[in-house]
């Protein structure tokens, strides 16, 4: 009871909306420093420039696969898109440049049982980057980026094969925005 007899009730959605407002003032007041360092988006990403031209990864695999290459440029290309806001073109005035080939595309044995029986095998896909930043020179690199994924070695590899690189794909296209806008 408060004072004069009349009952405090404190509601769940009271709570809940002080909460939120206190939440958002302390997200509010962290993000002021970073006001006047540039364009930022949700993912980290310390984007400076406007444009990026995103070259067809060459395919340079012991083991090709014909669709690998137009595959993963096409992941890195909406990977970066998507985050960063920047105008895709074709041409040499871009303000990042990136080019490519894939070095590696092999299967290995990584589990055995006994002395013969392969139990696991791995698809591992290798890709070579190279990305300019031609508003900051230093940030750019030349880097090789490899990747895996697991099957059960009494699986064929063409029946996981698109799940395989679909999923590395991800991942390789993860590391590559990573290395070039978030500098992780």
């Amino acid at each position: 009871m408060a004072q004069g007899g009349k009952p405090i009730f404190v509601t769940f959605a009271t709570i809940r909306m002080k909460f939120s407002a206190l939440i958002l003032t302390v997200i509010c007041f962290s993000l002021l420093p970073l006001a006047g360092c540039g364009v930022y988006s949700f993912s980290g990403a310390a984007i400076e420039g406007k444009s990026i031209n995103i070259h067809q990864l060459d395919n340079k695999a012991r083991n090709v696969v014909p669709s690998l290459s137009a595959n993963l440029t096409e992941k890195v290309r909406r990977r970066i898109l998507s985050q960063t806001g920047l105008k895709p073109v074709n041409n040499d005035e871009a303000d990042y440049d990136i080019t490519g080939k894939i070095v590696a595309y092999e299967v290995t044995v990584t589990a055995a049982q006994g002395v013969q029986l392969a139990t696991k095998n791995r698809l591992t896909i290798g890709v070579e980057i190279t990305f300019v930043n031609r508003l900051n020179e230093k940030a750019g690199f030349t880097q090789t980026f490899t990747r895996f994924s697991d099957f059960n070695a009494s699986q064929m590899l063409q029946s996981v094969e698109s799940a395989l690189i679909e999923d590395i794909g991800n991942q390789l296209s993860d590391d590559i925005f990573n290395k070039a806008f978030v500098n992780w």
